[in-house]
C-alpha cells in the first residue's frame, strides 16, 4: 500500500451498522476522505442473504468472531456462545433482522443521565431518516432511506394462533412496535427486502463503494491505537493479510468494532482501569476505569410445546426440502426461506402494576432444536423430535451487568467475556414471571387444537423455586450485548464517552457502536446502533450540534 493509501480524514474500524453508517454518510462529502477496516472478509457468500439460514451462521464460524463466555456463576457455570460477526456488515450480516428501535422509556433514561441531545424526540427523527418503511411516511416511519424496513410473511396459521391466544390471556394487540401503543402482541418488521437480508454493509455501503474518497480494507484486524504528540490518537496499527500496517487519521479514528472489540482494542492501546492495563504490562494512557464495564446483554428462555397436526416448519429439517426452499430463496427470492420464522411475539408486562413492558417474546412454529434428517437414511442419522412450536421470552431492562476483560495482551487473543447474568436478583423474578406469560398464553383456547405435551420447562417444573432452577440451567444469551464503553454525562464516573461518543480525556477518538449505548435498549439493538451512528455522521458534518 502507498502511503496515501494508508492516510484519511476518518479511519473508521470495524464494518459492523455503525462503521458502515458513518463510512457512508461521511463519504456523501466528496472533501472527506474515509477509509473503513474490517477484520472479516467481504460479505460474498450467498447463504449470508437468506434469512432462514441466519440459525446455521449463527451457530458456526463462518462470517463469525466464535466468542464464548466465562463460566456463568448465576447460570450454573454455564458457558454461552457469543455469535459476532466477523465480516462485513458485522453482526447484522447474521443476525435474526428484527427491526426494533426500542422504547421511548429507554432514551429518556439517557437523557436522565445527564445525556444532552439524546431524548426520544431528538433520535426519532434518525431513526426515521435510515427508514424506507413498509408503512409508508408519516409521525413513526419514514421513507426513501437506505434501510429496507418489511412486514413478515406470516403464512403459517400458528402465527394467527398466537395472537388470537395472546389476547385471551389478556395483552392487548399493537399493531407496531415502533409506533405509539407498542406494548402487546402482534407482528414483527424486519430488515428484509425481496426475500433477502438488508445487513450494513448491503444497506449503507453498497451505495457507498463507488466514490473514489472512500476505501474499504478488509482481513485487516486492528492491533491497537497509535499516538501522536500530546495524547492525541493518530491512527491504528493493523494485521493485514500477515502484514502489520500502520494507518493514519488526519481527523480522527472512530472505534466501531462492537461491544467485545472495541473495550478491548482500547485496553490493548493504555485505555482503560489502569490497575487491569498494568496487570497486563501496558502502558496507561488514559485510566477510564469504566472501559469493559457495564456490560448487558438479554436473556431467554423457552417455553416449548409438540404440535399437533403437520403446519409447522419442522418439515423444513428434511434435507432434500430444505434444498428445495433454500433454492427457490437464491433463485427466485420466494419460499419458506426468505422469512425470518420468529414472525410475532408481543412485548409484556411481568406485573400488571407497570406503566411499561419490560418482556419481550418470539414465537417460532418450530421445535428449537432437532435434528435434520435424510430420506432413505434414518438408520444412519439421529431421528428428528418430531413437530413442535416455542415461544421464547426476555427482560427488556435488565439490572444485571458484566464486564468485558483482557485475557492477555496479544491482540488476538480473545478477551474475557463475563456477562453477569441474573447478578441482580431481580432478573430473575422478572425472567420467571415471563415463564408464567408464555404459559397463560399457550394454555388459551386458541391453542386447544394444537397444543400437545409442554417440552420445556415441561409439566415437573411449577412452583417459583423449580422455575428459576430451570431458568438458571437452560437460559441463553439473544446476542443483545452493549454498554461496555457507554456513554454518560459529566457527574458519571464510569462513562467512557460524552454525549458525542468522543473518548473521555483522549483526542482523536470516538466510539460509535453498541458499546457506546448508556444501558441496554428495550428489544433488539440493531436499529438503535443505526440511529447512533447516523447522529454521530451529522456531528462530524456540522449538521448537528450536541
Amino acid at each position: 500500500m502507498s502511503r496515501l493509501e494508508k492516510t484519511a480524514d476518518y479511519v473508521v474500524v470495524g464494518a459492523g451498522p455503525a462503521g458502515c453508517v458513518l463510512a457512508s454518510r461521511l463519504s456523501e462529502d466528496p472533501d472527506c476522505r474515509v477509509l473503513l477496516i474490517e477484520a472479516g472478509g467481504r460479505d460474498w457468500n450467498p447463504l449470508l442473504g437468506v434469512p432462514l439460514m441466519t440459525g446455521l451462521i449463527l451457530r458456526s464460524a463462518y462470517a463469525n468472531w466464535s466468542y464464548v463466555t466465562e463460566p456463568e456463576p448465576q447460570l450454573n457455570g454455564r458457558r454461552s456462545q457469543w455469535a459476532r460477526g466477523k465480516v462485513l456488515g458485522g453482526s447484522t450480516s447474521i443476525h435474526g433482522m428484527v427491526y426494533m428501535r426500542g422504547l421511548p422509556i429507554d432514551f429518556a433514561d439517557w437523557a436522565s443521565r445527564g445525556l444532552s441531545g439524546w431524548s426520544y424526540e431528538e433520535v426519532l427523527p434518525y431513526f426515521l431518516r435510515s427508514e424506507n418503511s413498509h408503512r409508508g411516511a408519516g409521525d413513526f416511519h419514514g421513507i426513501g432511506g437506505p434501510l429496507t424496513v418489511s412486514a413478515g410473511r406470516l403464512d403459517n396459521p400458528l402465527f394467527q394462533v398466537y395472537l388470537q391466544a395472546a389476547q385471551q390471556a389478556g395483552h392487548p394487540r399493537s399493531d407496531d412496535f415502533a409506533g405509539p401503543r407498542p406494548h402487546g402482541a402482534g407482528a414483527y418488521d424486519f430488515t428484509i427486502r425481496k426475500g433477502r437480508r438488508v445487513s450494513a454493509a448491503s444497506a449503507f455501503l453498497q451505495q457507498a463503494l463507488h466514490r473514489p474518497n472512500l476505501r474499504v480494507m478488509t482481513q485487516a484486524q486492528a492491533l491497537g491505537l497509535s499516538w501522536g504528540a500530546h495524547g492525541r490518537v493518530q491512527g491504528v496499527d493493523v494485521l493485514h493479510r500477515g502484514e502489520k500496517v500502520s494507518l493514519h487519521a488526519d481527523r480522527e479514528v472512530l472505534l466501531c468494532g462492537g461491544t467485545v472489540n472495541s473495550p478491548q482494542l482500547l485496553m490493548l492501546s493504555g485505555i482503560g482501569p489502569a490497575h487491569a492495563l498494568r496487570a497486563q504490562g501496558l502502558q496507561v494512557r488514559a485510566d477510564l476505569p469504566g472501559v469493559g464495564q457495564g456490560l448487558q446483554d438479554h436473556l431467554l428462555v423457552r417455553v416449548e410445546h409438540r404440535a399437533l397436526g403437520g403446519v409447522t416448519l419442522d418439515r423444513l429439517r428434511r434435507v432434500d426440502l430444505a434444498a428445495w426452499a433454500l433454492f427457490k430463496a437464491m433463485v427466485w427470492g420466494t419460499g419458506p426461506a426468505t422469512s425470518f420464522p420468529l414472525e410475532v411475539g408481543g412485548l409484556y408486562k411481568s406485573s400488571p402494576g407497570l406503566a411499561q413492558p419490560d418482556l419481550q417474546s418470539h414465537f417460532l412454529p418450530a421445535l428449537s432444536s432437532a435434528s435434520m434428517r435424510l430420506p432413505y437414511f434414518s438408520h444412519v442419522l439421529p431421528q428428528d423430535r418430531g413437530a413442535g412450536f416455542f415461544a421464547n421470552v426476555f427482560q427488556l431492562r435488565p439490572e444485571s451487568t458484566g464486564a468485558i476483560e483482557l485475557a492477555s495482551a496479544d491482540p488476538l487473543a480473545h478477551p474475557r467475556i463475563r456477562p453477569g447474568y441474573l447478578s441482580a436478583p431481580q432478573d430473575l423474578v422478572v425472567l420467571r414471571e415471563g415463564v408464567k406469560r408464555l404459559r397463560e398464553i399457550f394454555r388459551q383456547p386458541a391453542f386447544d387444537t394444537w397444543r400437545g405435551v409442554e417440552l420445556a420447562p415441561g409439566p415437573q417444573v411449577q412452583s417459583d423455586s423449580d422455575i428459576e432452577a430451570w431458568i438458571r440451567a437452560t437460559a441463553d444469551t439473544v446476542y443483545h450485548p452493549t454498554s461496555s464503553c457507554r456513554m454518560g454525562g459529566p457527574a458519571d464516573p464510569m462513562a467512557v464517552l460524552d454525549n458525542q461518543c468522543r473518548v473521555r480525556g483522549v483526542e482523536g477518538l470516538r466510539v460509535v457502536d453498541a458499546s457506546s449505548l448508556p444501558r441496554v435498549t428495550s428489544g433488539n439493538t440493531a436499529a438503535p446502533v443505526y440511529m447512533l451512528a447516523e447522529r454521530i455522521a451529522d456531528v462530524l458534518l456540522g449538521r448537528l450540534s450536541l
